[in-house]
């Protein structure tokens, strides 16, 4: 067969290489699985219409693609096994007419044949069929790529560029370092800062948030304005004691999308110092500010709120009010991390914030229920009696919660007591362990024979002789070996004393057993 031309073979490599961003290698490596995908569909319509398809899934394991660059064509090889008959032709060729070609050819040996078919014999479809894998092939190593490439990237934050915008989502552009190509990724409504103007080309900084791995239409990166996790690495930036580990950040609580458009987005912060010298909320906000304005600018006038955590909850919860006063803090229940703020009448809405924003942030960044309380109509003791019916009802849900965890363990118990006991009873054919049980053995096939059985059968497989208790034969019994075939027919009746011998047993048994038909025995 001769040389399929394909004109501009060479540039259409290089072209979808610089498309895609992929290596020549994966395109050309993508192109040959095409092209055999395209031929498998070409010998199969030969038999639309006329039969069945004859081949199976796995029929064209031996066939392959090379591609003649310099030729700019490609031809499909078939790598057949020399044998004397043929029994298929494109697994198999005859050892007769290879030795036409190379006399010292072998039965065994595998040789490599030009199987292309004409170009004009390719057909729409097996041509439809080329298009269509070597699209989807690409996309396969593109998201492969990808989750290569930023799956285990050190650092989460990255400069992405505004491409475009496909209904909510922002398609930016993204790069896992220098000199690498830029990868789309979708920036959802959800992860947008409402203080953003996205146009096109503008830059930002950016959360990568995940890396898809499943197959999916559009980019396979998913970024976020509105993680925690940007606000710790803006302050990485911008503090040099945090780098040095001087300071740590211990706790983000971030409301980027407030539910209410009156209400802008705020991030609390809680950072504490390794070393007593080193103020860390000081250290984070700079002379004159300059240090949080910086993370400030990045987030759009964002309001970010710096605190010192503590151990003492009480005093973490005072702190993490700011920039409301605290009269005291009453850890109600520390068990279930309910603390009750007294605050003065003036600090109160100051407190609560807008629409509750600073108490919410508050208490997702301690952990506990915060109530906020008028110190100067706080009654202790009403105040008092309710906690107590809220911790009463919270034991009693947690004793129902662990008597359901405790029913449900020992429901699993029974039920694999119960399987394991089924098992034995029934175990499975393919079950090649012999279980013995109840005076059963079950054998690997499933069948179920006593155990007297079992221990009879191997003794008549060994050869052993019946014999009593103390070790000698059976009274009228004598092991005997079997008559040769030639002799067989020469075997007379069995001696009389024997018969007698065996009547007289029989009648001793049924005398005992008291069964019936006894004196017509003697």
């Amino acid at each position: 067969m001769a040389l399929v031309l394909l004109p501009g073979l060479t540039n259409l490599i290089e072209d979808i290489s610089e498309e895609k961003k992929l290596p020549p290698q994966v395109v050309e490596a993508a192109l040959r699985e095409a092209l055999l995908k395209g031929y498998e569909r070409y010998r199969r319509t030969l038999y639309l219409g006329i039969s069945e398809d004859p081949f199976e899934e796995d029929y064209f394991s031996n066939f392959d693609v090379a591609l003649d660059l310099d030729e700019e064509g490609y031809r499909v090889l078939a790598s057949k096994i020399i044998v004397e008959e043929v029994e298929s032709d494109d697994h198999q060729i005859a050892l007769a007419e290879v030795q036409q070609v190379a006399e010292d050819a072998q039965v065994g040996d595998t040789v490599v044949l030009d199987v292309t078919p004409e170009k004009d014999d390719f057909g729409r479809m097996a041509a439809s069929t080329t298009k269509q894998v070597l699209a989807q092939k690409l996309r396969d190593q593109q998201r492969r790529m990808i989750q290569e490439e930023f799956a285990d990237l050190e650092d989460p934050v990255l400069t992405a560029r505004v491409i475009r915008f496909e209904r909510q989502s922002v398609i930016m552009g993204v790069s896992s370092g220098l000199g690498r190509p830029e990868v789309e990724a979708e920036l959802p409504r959800r992860d947008q800062l409402p203080n953003d103007n996205y146009r096109a080309n503008a830059t930002f900084k950016v959360f990568l948030k995940e890396v898809s791995e499943v197959a999916r239409r559009g980019p396979q990166l998913f970024i976020s304005r509105s993680n925690a996790g940007l606000v710790v690495y803006l302050f990485e930036n911008e503090v040099p004691e945090i780098q040095e580990g001087s300071v740590r950040i211990v706790a983000v609580a971030r409301e980027a999308n407030p539910p209410s458009r009156s209400v802008g987005p705020r991030t609390k912060v809680a950072v504490d110092s390794v070393e007593r010298e080193v103020d860390p909320v000081g250290a984070c906000i700079g002379a004159r500010g300059s240090r949080i304005q910086q993370v400030v600018n990045e987030l759009r006038g964002e309001k970010i709120d710096v605190i010192r955590w503590s151990p003492d909850p009480g005093m973490y919860i005072a702190n993490s009010l700011s920039p409301a006063r605290v009269d005291m803090v009453r850890l109600v229940d520390p068990e279930g991390q309910h603390a009750h703020v007294l605050v003065p009448s003036d600090q109160l809405s100051l407190a609560i914030g807008r629409e509750g924003q600073n108490v919410r942030l508050a208490a997702r960044l301690t952990g506990w229920k915060l109530d906020i309380k008028n110190s100067n109509e706080y009654d202790q003791a009403s105040e008092d009696e309710k906690v107590a019916e809220l911790i009463a009802m919270r034991q009693e849900d947690e004793a129902l919660q662990a008597e359901a965890e405790a029913r449900l363990a020992v429901e699993q118990a029974a039920r694999a007591e119960e399987d394991a006991r089924l098992r034995e009873l029934y175990p499975l054919p393919e079950d090649d362990e012999v279980y013995t049980g109840d005076g059963y053995t079950y054998q690997g096939s499933g069948d179920l024979v006593s155990a007297d059985q079992v221990g009879a059968d191997t003794a008549v497989e060994q050869g052993e002789p019946d014999a009593s208790d103390d070790g000698t034969p059976i009274d009228g019994e004598t092991a005997a070996e079997a008559p040769s075939e030639e002799g067989a027919g020469e075997a007379g009746p069995e001696p009389a004393g024997d018969v007698g011998a065996e009547a007289e047993a029989e009648a001793e048994l049924a005398a005992e057993d008291g069964a019936p038909g006894q004196e017509g025995t003697r």
